[in-house]
């Protein structure tokens, strides 16, 4: 009775996988990352096939911003990011409906004496998925602790001063390699894999590439409060610090660093104006037009004095 159920559902399930396919992908949003491929079908379809198999002869669409990969026993055999409609042509599920009629029958009549082995099933798995590789994101993010920042007040006397940095934005980032993103991420999943299950790690390893990304700027002689003005270098600083994570490990890259504000401590920003005075008076031609605006000052107040326009005139003479 075994063999005999297994030799009908062998007959059975290799007959139904005659029919061809038509795999398409709908716009994935910003919060899918990739998603298995389905079969398209209607109510008045014929096509009840195992639907992890692929028949020889189906169609596959890819959409702009998508990357589709056909995966067979657990491996990438084909990759493609080209929009467009594809053919998928293997003798692995041969169809009576491609090819040679006679061919194709012999090679079905092979396909169902090896499914007997199986018990009447396929003894393979073939799918097709589709990685989003448009912007993703956006992920928030903020500073938890300071990041520390050389500030140079003054570059002939030598004065510098390190202020601690808050600040909080968002960035958003790309899969820039399908094949080694699927590989060492999301793998053989059921139904999709979303952002969610990734932006805590990329958000936490974004914040410990971003002080030695700010210290990039430092190197330059960014003053901080120029930083937000200076996005598109630290992307690109902080794609040289994650590449060897995210780039060679995950197929990932910052797409876009977006900073919303950013501050330091009020004393260590009255520290700064007060060394940049200080830096102004070393200059003897700053420092006596700062004498003279002083007299100036000071003689205005001379006369609106109450007690008289010469006593005070007086009092600025003894001073």
């Amino acid at each position: 009775m075994g063999l005999i159920k297994a030799g009908m559902g062998a007959l059975g399930g290799t007959l139904a996988d005659q029919w061809k396919e038509f795999f398409y992908c709908d716009a994935l949003d910003k919060d899918v990352l990739m998603v298995k491929g389905q079969k398209r079908t209607s109510r008045r379809s014929s096509n009840h096939g195992e639907d992890n198999i692929i028949t020889n002869g189906s169609g596959i669409a890819v959409a702009d911003g998508q990357c589709m990969l056909i995966v067979e026993q657990g491996k990438v055999v084909e990759v493609c990011a080209e929009p467009g409609e594809y053919t998928f042509n293997s003798s692995t599920e041969p169809s009576v409906f491609t090819g040679n009629f006679g061919d194709s029958l012999a090679a079905t009549f092979q396909t169902v004496a090896k499914r007997f082995t199986y018990g009447g099933d396929t003894g393979k798995d073939q799918r097709v998925y589709y990685i989003n590789t448009k912007e993703l994101g956006e992920i928030l993010y903020g500073t938890a602790t300071p990041i520390p920042f050389r500030v140079v007040v003054s570059e002939e006397r030598g004065y510098k001063l390190s202020v601690n940095i808050r600040c909080n934005g968002s960035f958003t980032y790309r899969i820039c390699d399908p094949l080694l993103f699927y590989t060492n991420v999301c793998s053989n999943v059921s139904t999709q894999y979303d952002a969610s299950e990734l932006a805590p790690r990329l958000k936490s390893e974004l914040m410990n590439a971003l002080q030695p990304a700010l210290a990039t700027l430092s190197a330059n002689k960014v003053q901080y409060y120029e930083i937000p003005a200076h996005t598109l270098e630290i992307s690109d600083a902080l794609n040289e610090q994650l590449s060897n994570i995210w780039r060679k490990k995950r197929g990932i890259e910052v797409f876009s660093f977006n900073i919303n504000s950013l501050s330091i401590p009020e004393e260590q920003q009255k520290k700064i104006t007060e060394w940049e005075e200080n830096a102004m008076t070393t200059d003897p031609t700053t420092a006596a037009a700062r004498l003279v605006g002083g007299q100036i000052d000071a003689m205005k107040t001379a006369a609106g004095n109450t007690a008289g326009a010469m006593t005070g005139f007086m009092g600025m003479g003894m001073a």
